[in-house]
């Protein structure tokens, strides 16, 4: 059979010609549309539920919203583990699917059984979805570094400006802010006056949250020009706070500022960030979306923070902390730098040794060929462009020269041997022929050698209690 193909392929050159010609197109588009990446994306397709339920203890959290999603999520189709974990004030939910599962297949029906398990939360609890990337969907990070500005203000920064732009590009599922200090108000109530008063926390809470509010009324028509009637009630700072009226007795207002404090604090931090030992700083953590090319994703990220740096206040800085783009292009030139070089291995090899030049720019042009093809193979498989498949590939490169150079060799062998008048081309069909069948079939057994790999099946461990189900 492999004879056949051989003497089919010399006989017939243009269309061999063509074919490769069509080969390399579609390997070069392939190359510029496979994903890239610098790790292989070895996670399983999960969606992430989190409720944050601020205030209660790791076992109310277990039972009061753990408990009812991990069991509500235990009928999902498709789904293969559930898993619960509970903190203080969060909870974090992850169901596992099958392999090959689709994942927004995935996140939309988690998000039906997550809409019929609210009934069974706590009054206020909302669990949400968290974001559609893998564990391996960190691909860049930055930190705004600002002298003049405090720490409070870089958040602010982050989370009202920068976080947005960056959000905005192609392939980023979110931007995620750490370090620095989140403003709240604090209302620090005294219980002497609480009680002298009789007014409860709950009157307080009550009244703060009804008095931050637009209402909306009806529209007035005056001399053929429409006016929109509405009430205005958003809080605009500590003033508006203090003046919030908890309840009028003979016509005196008892306003919250007569029975608590109220200033701009911090909020809760659960640990910091800082730059290279020199002191916290705001920082941002860009996570792509599943089966985005994290070359593209993160050059889209830094188009969009560079659009946004001159117009930050005065003084402040958007530095790279973590730049995996840096890591892939290393693993590209390193396939470049392999391929240059085993390709003048080989023409040197060829030349020294059969002394012909067009022999070696044989092995020399089916080299990227072969690549380019090894490309669509992946593009049509779906496995994106990593270290460990481009290292493959490397590793390959020295079976597909070792075995050129074998029918090169044999090729010299039979035409020094041949009679002058017989057909060159008959001639190189029966060395191609002679050698080719062991060549493809050596080639085969290596092939062979890395399918225990592709059956490598995960181990889930089964854990026992309350905090997982399998």
């Amino acid at each position: 059979m492999i004879a056949n193909v051989i003497a089919w392929s010399a006989r017939n050159l243009v269309l061999i010609v063509v074919g490769a010609a069509l080969a390399v197109a579609a390997g070069v588009y392939s190359l510029r549309t496979l994903p890239l990446d610098a790790i292989p994306d070895l996670s399983d397709v999960q969606v992430i539920v989190f409720t944050d339920y601020p205030g209660q203890a790791p076992q109310v959290v277990e039972d009061q919203v753990t408990y009812p999603l991990t069991t509500s999520m235990l009928t999902v189709p498709r789904s293969r583990v559930v898993r619960g974990f509970s903190f203080f004030g969060v909870s974090f939910v992850y169901v596992i699917f099958e392999d090959g599962t689709d994942p927004y297949w995935a996140r939309s029906r988690v998000l039906e059984y997550l809409n019929a398990a609210a009934s069974r939360l706590p009054e206020g609890v909302s669990p949400s979805l968290g974001p559609d990337a893998t564990g391996v969907g960190w691909v860049y990070q930055y930190a705004l570094v600002a002298k003049e500005l405090s720490l409070a203000e870089l958040r602010s920064l982050q989370d009202w400006v920068v976080r947005f732009a960056a959000s905005k590009s192609e392939g980023v599922a979110e931007v995620a802010s750490v370090g620095g200090f989140v403003k709240q108000y604090s209302v620090v109530v005294d219980p002497a006056r609480l009680k002298a008063q009789n007014v409860t926390l709950k009157q307080i809470a009550d009244a703060v949250r009804a008095s931050n509010r637009d209402v909306g009324g009806r529209t007035v028509e005056i001399s053929e020009f429409e006016f929109m009637v509405r009430g205005r009630g958003y809080l605009q700072g500590v003033k508006d706070i203090e003046n919030i009226v908890l309840m009028t007795e003979n016509g005196t207002p008892l306003r919250l500022g007569d029975l608590a404090r109220v200033e701009i604090v911090p909020d809760e931090r659960r640990g910091i960030t800082e730059l290279n030992g020199e002191g916290e700083v705001a920082s941002g953590i860009v996570l792509q979306r599943f089966g985005a090319n994290a070359l593209t994703v993160i050059d889209n990220a830094k188009k969009s923070l560079a659009a946004i740096e001159d117009s930050l206040p005065a003084g402040t800085e958007i530095l790279p902390v973590y730049d995996r783009s840096e890591l892939i292009n290393a693993a590209i030139e390193t396939l470049k730098g392999t391929l240059v070089e085993e390709s003048i291995v080989v023409a040197l090899v060829t030349i020294a040794f059969l002394l012909h030049v067009r022999s070696a720019l044989v092995a020399i042009i089916m080299l990227p060929i072969g690549i380019l093809i090894s490309f669509v193979a992946m593009r049509a498989l779906g496995i994106g462009a990593n270290i460990m498949s481009l290292g493959g590939i490397a590793i390959a490169i020295g079976a597909m020269i070792d075995a050129a150079i074998v029918m090169i060799e044999n090729a010299h062998k039979h035409l020094e041997r041949a009679p002058p008048d017989k057909s060159r081309t008959e001639i190189l069909i029966k060395a191609a022929s002679e050698v080719g069948p062991a060549l493809f079939f050596s080639l085969l057994i290596i092939t062979v050698s890395f399918l225990p790999i592709f059956t490598l099946e995960s181990q889930e461990g089964r854990l026992f209690g309350p905090l997982a189900f399998t």
